[in-house]
């Protein structure tokens, strides 16, 4: 019981220190893995390389792969190109410009990774923004939280998901079959929110005339076609990771090495390596560690037996995993917390003598869209946030939570209501 307990209270210095900011959220990162391997070197509650091995290297591979290939298509105008057009047509339309960006967000992210997709939409959007000169961090928030809705929707859209498949045994389509449909309905949930959840953007944002027909920005259209041979073929190679069983960091891998042979006149490699948002990759290997001692310390198995033991029916279960997989998600990293929730939906179903298949899309619905509601709940929060403030925008944790709470929790609501109508009656 000491380990649960110290688990639980570094979780909260963590929290603590991330609210208030008293320094970069990397450097509490490794304050808080640092806790961790001392209390781990006093009480060993796990081996030194156990912890290391909570490092999610497909992650960070991703990551930085796919920041080279993003940052070389930058040098190529694409990004203003593409936001110079947007500004033109969508300059007083300012609901229309957050709709259309979110929708082709969460499209995208039901394809590709999450991360993925926001270190392709974030550039863009600062663009957008500058050009309106209007702030660009409540569009990112919402391109953000369209991108973790978008990945609920299929398989391979989010990690949560592609665990949840393995186990349960569930094909690609299950997922488009039993979760697309919720998953588009809660991305017009968020953007029918989006003038009441941002509304003062909505009043600060220019109206009138103001604006002029923008210049046409400079494209290397022979570097552009290089790129975009490159990122086609990566996008084609994710759509396959089902099929050929390879993880997600394989073809950002390959597709950055060829990237890099292609432009090696025209790029260096240290310039190459410039693109990458080291501080955000150094936050990740940290946190992994501090998750896994955390893990370790049995606090994930706690909530789960406390899930377990509220759950009398299959609605009641339904709604308890939704809900709590959900909050906790936005706090602690979901990708750990659904693998020790698998074995408890099957002793769930077991001793209600009930189908999982509800329980799973639960778990999945909570695990996804949970990680709106706080900056570090999903991955793609991390990127974005990074990428913001490598362009001089800070997003602030308790900012961040301020608005991807109640998107959180109207999402959420939603998917409720749809588990209850589909599953529960």
């Amino acid at each position: 019981m000491l380990l649960i307990v110290l688990g639980f209270a570094i979780l909260a210095l963590m929290y603590a220190l991330l609210t208030l900011e008293v320094m970069h959220r990397t450097a509490v990162a490794i304050l808080v893995a640092g806790i961790v391997f001392a209390l781990n070197t006093a009480l060993r509650f796990t081996t030194f390389d156990d912890l290391l091995r909570g490092i999610d290297l497909n992650t960070i591979l991703l990551l930085m792969s796919m920041m080279v290939i993003v940052g070389v298509l930058s040098r190529t105008g694409f990004f203003e190109y593409i936001a110079q057009s947007l500004v033109y047509r969508m300059r007083v339309h300012p609901f229309l410009l957050l709709a259309s960006l979110s929708s082709l967000t969460a499209f995208v992210s039901a394809f590709i990774d999450n991360v993925t997709t926001v270190l392709l939409m974030a550039p863009i959007v600062i663009e957008v923004c500058r050009g309106l000169r209007v702030d660009p961090r409540p569009v990112l928030l919402s391109t953000v939280f369209a991108s973790n809705i978008g990945g609920t929707a299929t398989l391979i859209g989010d990690p949560p998901n592609i665990i949840i498949g393995s186990a349960a045994g569930f094909s690609f389509m299950d997922f488009v079959r039993h979760l697309t449909p919720i998953a588009a309905a809660d991305v017009f949930v968020l953007i029918a929110l989006s003038p009441f959840v941002f509304r003062s953007w909505f009043r600060s944002y220019p109206r009138g005339g103001s604006f002029e027909a923008p210049s046409v920005a400079r494209i290397d259209r022979p570097l552009l076609r290089k790129v975009l041979t490159v990122l086609a073929m990566v996008i084609g190679l994710f759509l396959l990771e089902d099929y050929l069983g390879y993880p997600p960091s394989i073809p950002a891998i390959i597709g950055a090495a060829i990237t890099l042979v292609l432009v090696r006149s025209r790029i260096s490699l240290e310039d190459a390596m410039n693109f990458v948002d080291w501080p955000t990759l150094i936050f990740f290997v940290f946190m992994f560690i501090a998750i896994r001692g955390v893990e370790r310390m049995g606090v994930m198995d706690f909530i789960a037996r406390g899930i377990s033991s509220l759950a009398p029916s299959l609605p009641i279960a339904m709604m308890v995993i939704l809900w709590l997989s959900a909050f906790l998600s936005a706090f602690i990293d979901n990708i750990p917390f659904v693998m020790a929730m698998i074995p408890v939906i099957q002793r769930i179903a077991s001793s209600l003598s009930v189908d999982p298949m509800p329980l799973y899309w639960s778990l999945a619905l909570g695990g996804c869209l949970g990680g709106n509601g706080t900056l570090i709940g999903a991955s793609a929060n991390i990127v974005v946030a990074g990428i913001a403030e490598k362009h001089g925008y800070h997003i602030p944790f308790r900012w961040f939570m301020k608005f991807g709470m109640p998107v959180m929790i109207a999402t959420v609501g939603a998917a409720a209501i749809y588990l209850i109508l589909r599953y529960g009656i």
